[in-house]
């Protein structure tokens, strides 16, 4: 554990102690205050916090009965049996606390969710409303208590009501009021569904591909198969990354298709709505809450598991990488498509964990199981390559792109950039330079191709004066970007403009603190302006880096014994 880390957990605990202590009952202060209790109480909090989901069940399951004197006790471990897939017996625990009237938010939900799925509207209904009396930290948690109430609402309402219903969402869910109208449109099934989904899809100002495929299933269910194909097709033209919309195809192409999100049946609905809310508070980082609605979401539509991915991502981002990779391995059963994901997230993590051999012999093998290799496969794999230095088998994918596009296709300018980089890092500065610029030509405004091209024209002593112009361009497109401030910099100190050159490479490093070449070129600009004691502090800073290579260490050994002409 790093000694960041440490000192967070250790302040947690002291906040937990204080928060403990203050809530407790006094009725049940001598059971619950032993040191026993007091350690499973933390080590379950902080287990859960971590999102070690076992761990705090374990210890919170020792707990039970907490709940009397300790209010937020219930809470937890609710996410805990949520997050490990544990619904009855969260139900279950979750009546008991109904019975015990110490309902909270989360007990209320888990139990309205258990009668929503049995289609027992009537008790459904009587425990969101419980769940929306009570007060939370979260506006998501009012929107979502609101839908759910809607949305069971609906058995009993025409669609008029209904829709007045979904018209009252508060304006600052503008766009998730949109998605709900269109699934209110299918549940009823009004012949207007057809133009909502459009209308929804054709948004240029939000991306709502994951909508694109909503709209193609409800076609294909319709037995619209030609309409269906025809909106998937105009759909991965516009995101042909999108692994719901990618899989599909890949599912009518094999006849593989299932059903997997009907908007007539209210669970599979209710299911979408704890994935928005999820991925909302993904998007803040609130990875807690984010996991706990999207094991809601499994429950409830368990054929759907677009979930998975999002879960996995939740679990990297907290750096949990042994979770992240059971999750993408999981998903690499649903299909080539999903499968093709998973290895590129599993090789990352690899490559995280210093297996680059291990990577890369996963993602050559899933990229050859592909049946159908297209052109975003072939580049994700030729940038893997070229990322782990295999610059003639990158340059190799990299020109079968090149030879399937045209130069107007949006991928054109990055495949030359790719091609070319791989090319100089091998020597063939030729092949290189013609390829970056080609890259350039089909789109000037570059930054980081106009830095990279510039660098290794100063590198090579050429083109200076040119390059300082193109520099200034790129300091314009991308201000404050410590490679290209460096760049311009040491434009600056080749052309003699020492004093400029120094002021430069000082923001450089103040940007960037750590990199060996920006702090070395810092110390040259340094020495050239008279400051020789600065210079050999920096040039010393560099050899203790821990990413200096031994060439530049080499260099700085001997500008330390003679300086710099």
């Amino acid at each position: 554990m790093n000694i960041f880390k440490f000192l967070i957990n250790f302040i947690l605990q002291i906040l937990l102690v204080t928060i403990f202590f203050s809530t407790l009952n006094a009725r049940n202060l001598d059971k619950f205050s032993s040191g026993n209790y007091v350690s499973n109480y933390f080590s379950g909090i902080l287990s859960l916090n971590d999102s070690h989901y076992d761990e705090s069940y374990k210890y919170l399951k020792r707990l039970e009965g907490l709940e009397e004197s300790h209010s937020s006790y219930s809470s937890k471990f609710l996410f805990s049996l949520i997050n490990l897939g544990k619904f009855n017996e969260a139900f279950y625990y979750s009546k008991k606390l109904d019975r015990k009237k110490l309902g909270n938010f989360e007990s209320n939900l888990i139990i309205g969710i258990y009668y929503l799925k049995i289609q027992n509207y009537e008790l459904a209904e009587k425990y969101f409303l419980k769940m929306r009396s009570v007060k939370t930290d979260f506006i998501l948690n009012e929107f979502l208590a609101n839908s759910l109430l809607d949305w069971v609402s609906f058995s009993k309402l025409d669609f008029k009501n209904a829709q007045n219903r979904i018209n009252s969402i508060d304006k600052s869910f503008e766009n998730l009021k949109k998605i709900q109208n269109a699934f209110v449109h299918c549940y009823y099934k009004k012949p207007e569904t057809k133009f909502i989904y459009e209308k929804l899809t054709l948004n240029e100002k939000v991306n709502f591909s994951r909508y694109n495929y909503f709209y193609a299933s409800y076609l294909f269910n319709e037995g619209k198969e030609k309409n269906a194909r025809k909106v998937l097709n105009s759909s991965l033209k516009l995101y042909p990354k999108n692994l719901l919309l990618n899989q599909l195809k890949l599912d009518l192409n094999l006849n593989k298709y299932q059903k997997k999100f009907d908007c007539k049946n209210l669970s599979h609905v209710i299911a979408e709505i704890f994935y928005i809310t999820a991925n909302a508070l993904s998007s803040q980082q609130i990875y807690k809450f984010s996991n706990f609605y999207l094991n809601l979401s499994k429950h409830l539509n368990q054929n759907f598991i677009s979930f998975n991915t999002l879960l996995a991502e939740n679990f990297y981002n907290v750096g949990d990488l042994k979770q992240a990779k059971k999750k993408y391995k999981s998903i690499s059963k649903q299909g080539e498509a999903y499968a093709w994901y998973s290895s590129k997230q599993k090789a990352k993590i690899l490559i995280e964990e210093k297996k680059n051999i291990e990577a890369i012999n996963l993602i050559t093998k899933s990229y050859e199981k592909l049946s159908i290799k297209n052109i975003y496969e072939t580049l994700d794999y030729a940038i893997f390559l070229k990322n782990n230095d295999r610059y003639k088998d990158a340059i190799k994918y990299y020109t079968k792109i090149i030879n399937k596009i045209e130069k107007n296709h949006p991928l054109y300018p990055k495949v030359t950039d790719g091609r070319g980089v791989s090319y100089e890092r091998l020597g063939e500065w030729e092949k290189a330079e013609k390829d970056l610029l080609s890259s350039l030509e089909a789109s000037p405004d570059q930054a980081y191709v106009i830095n990279y091209l510039a660098y290794s024209w100063i590198e090579q002593g050429t083109k200076i004066e040119k390059s300082l112009k193109m520099l200034e361009k790129a300091n314009n497109l991308k201000s404050n970007d410590p490679y290209i401030v460096d760049s311009l910099g040491w434009a600056l100190f080749k052309l003699k403009r020492y004093e400029e050159s120094k002021q430069q490479l000082q923001f450089a490093v103040k940007l960037l603190p750590a990199d060996p070449v920006i702090n070395d070129h810092f110390g040259d600009a340094l020495w050239k302006n008279g400051n020789k004691i600065q210079a050999r502090y920096y040039w010393k800073y560099v050899l203790n880096l821990k990413d200096t290579e031994e060439e530049l260490k080499g260099k700085i050994k001997k500008k330390l014994l003679s300086g710099i002409m």
